[in-house]
């Protein structure tokens, strides 16, 4: 006799908690994101569809593998997760469950996912994020991203949270975590304000950059 998983009829698709890198495409005009385990080398976008990582020709998620997408039931359980030193960097994720879903006790495992809101934390000296930094690492054709205040951009390639959320596409919503975790009051006047200090950041970058060419001279020399 086969046994059936007992088949659930929602009324709306189930809400979950997940963590993940952001990533930018190499030419800057994408967005998505990669997981932190099963999966992490396959960047997906707001709104994806899973396959088998294994590269077997079932649907996912199949009882018998551990492909499909992954998320845990509750918003602090995958918070936690952002503690450990690997996921310091990761963004926290909340999706909305489509397709297929196997549930368990802590999460589900489904086919489908529109990813609603990614929540940014602060930058790693401390300060309240106002863009999404090359992190120094990526996948084929993608840069991984990080927080980053104002401060600390130095030159490195970066785009503001309401530009990542405008690359991505489909809705997504990202805002900036306060103290550490939790997410900012909306979009408005702080997204505003940290869109203003990062062009501030980047005009006093280049104005750096013009005084020491300045310094040198027309021809490449000094002044003196």
């Amino acid at each position: 006799m086969r046994l059936r998983l007992p088949e659930e009829p929602p009324t709306e698709p189930p809400t979950g908690y997940k963590i993940a890198h952001p990533m930018l495409s190499h030419d800057g005009t994408g967005a998505g994101f990669t997981g932190v385990s099963l999966g992490g080398a396959l960047p997906y976008g707001v709104l994806a569809d899973a396959s088998c990582v294994y590269g077997l020709r079932h649907r996912a998620p199949s009882r018998r593998c551990d492909c499909g997408f992954h998320c845990v039931h509750d918003r602090t359980t995958a918070e936690a997760l952002l503690c450990t030193a690997e996921h310091r960097a990761a963004v926290l994720l909340e999706v909305t469950v489509l397709g297929r879903y196997i549930r368990f006790e802590r999460g589900f495992r489904y086919a489908r996912q529109r990813v609603r809101t990614a929540t940014v934390g602060p930058c790693s000296c401390g300060t309240v994020a106002a863009a999404l930094a090359d992190a120094g690492w990526g996948r084929p054709g993608w840069r991984a991203l990080a927080s980053s205040c104002a401060g600390c951009l130095r030159g490195r390639t970066s785009v503001s949270l309401a530009g990542f959320a405008r690359l991505a596409g489909e809705g997504l919503r990202v805002v900036a975590g306060k103290g550490g975790l939790g997410p900012a009051e909306g979009l408005g006047v702080p997204e505003l304000t940290a869109e203003a200090a990062l062009l501030q950041a980047r005009l006093d970058w280049f104005q750096a950059q013009l005084a020491r060419l300045g310094e040198r001279g027309p021809d490449g020399g000094g002044t003196g």
